[in-house]
């Protein structure tokens, strides 16, 4: 008996070391994973340090010097508003200029007091009342239907889909928040020493530029903590007033990437010409690289959706019954 009882103390000192291998082979796992958060969080770094300082193209999005004409426009508000400048605005400007410098030679020449000795006693003449009231109107009207059109394009609001972008004035700076995604930060000027550094347009470039995905419709929110700024970059024909205790709203959408220079555009203080404004515009893949780098969130959409395959991936971890093994060897030691 005592042999039989030695013979099973053996078996069980035999076998407890393989129940031990096998509870201890799962713990192994989250060492794996350790490479695979590192790949991740220097891939963070990466695209943190190349989204938002790609380098600028000097002829888009910022003034040339010598130019004459508007900024290359990239939204369709921009577009339209560019057409007209140069299809209705220009011309009819053009127009009146000459006519009016034709008409006022014409009178110096032909009403000189030396081909007219005796001066003239015309009171009225109802052709040229008609012509100098219709024609102004016709003009009003030309420039007037347009205007409307662009006017109410300018405020329909952004779609349930929208990327929302708060900005936020302040003597001197802006302040940004993406309400959507948990990110915020603050964007001062740089100096001029840094911005040459950089490849950046003096007084224009900022160490913090806004993000904005492309071809994507954006909801710009605007308010101020102290006076009226407003926030304005040409290019995007897109101009709006941050008000203290007030929220504007404004609606576009990018139709090109780059980088894109604004300036505040209402008289704030001193230091009104030191609060530009840059926006890089970018693929939506990359612009939700540059918000998890931020430290932010996807859309509450985006984060149910990538929760589901987590929230399975994460079920099946049954090792409590491999960790039972070794308690069934119990009894044997009695």
């Amino acid at each position: 008996m005592i042999r039989i009882k030695s013979a099973l103390m053996a078996a069980g000192l035999l076998l407890a070391p393989l129940g031990v291998a096998q509870a201890a082979a799962p713990a192994a796992a989250p060492a794996a994973a350790a490479p695979v958060a590192a790949d991740a969080k220097d891939a963070a770094q990466t695209v943190e340090t190349t989204i938002g300082t790609s380098k600028p193209d000097p002829m888009i999005g910022q003034p040339i010097e010598g130019q004459i004409g508007l900024q290359p426009q990239v939204t369709e508000n921009g577009r339209y508003a560019a057409w007209m400048h140069n299809s209705i605005l220009t011309p009819i400007m053009i127009g009146i200029a000459l006519l009016v410098l034709g008409l006022l030679g014409y009178v110096i020449v032909r009403f000189r007091r030396a081909a007219n000795p005796v001066p003239s006693k015309v009171t009225h003449n109802t052709l040229l009342e008609v012509l100098w009231t219709g024609i102004p109107v016709l003009i009003l009207v030309v420039i007037g239907v347009p205007s409307i059109k662009l006017l109410a394009a300018q405020f329909e609001p952004a779609p349930k889909e929208a990327v929302t972008l708060k900005a936020i004035g302040a003597q001197w700076l802006w302040n940004y928040e993406y309400p959507d995604y948990g990110v915020e930060f603050s964007s001062n000027m740089l100096s001029d020493e840094a911005a040459a550094k950089a490849g950046e347009p003096r007084t224009l470039g900022v160490d913090n530029r806004v993000v904005l995905p492309v071809n994507t419709p954006i909801r710009l929110l605007t308010t101020a903590t102290d006076v009226i700024h407003s926030w304005a970059v040409p290019a995007f024909w897109l101009k709006l007033d941050a008000v203290p205790g007030r929220i504007n709203e404004l609606s576009f959408k990018v139709e090109k990437t780059g980088v894109y220079y604004g300036q505040c555009s209402e008289l704030c203080g001193i230091k009104h010409g030191y609060m530009p404004i840059a926006v890089e515009v970018v693929s939506r893949e990359d612009f939700d690289k540059w918000v998890v780098a931020k430290g932010g969130s996807l859309t509450k959409a985006d984060a149910e959706t990538a929760a589901a395959p987590a929230a399975e991936a994460a079920a099946p971890a049954p090792a409590a019954p491999v960790a039972a093994a070794p308690a069934a060897a119990a009894p044997a030691t009695k």
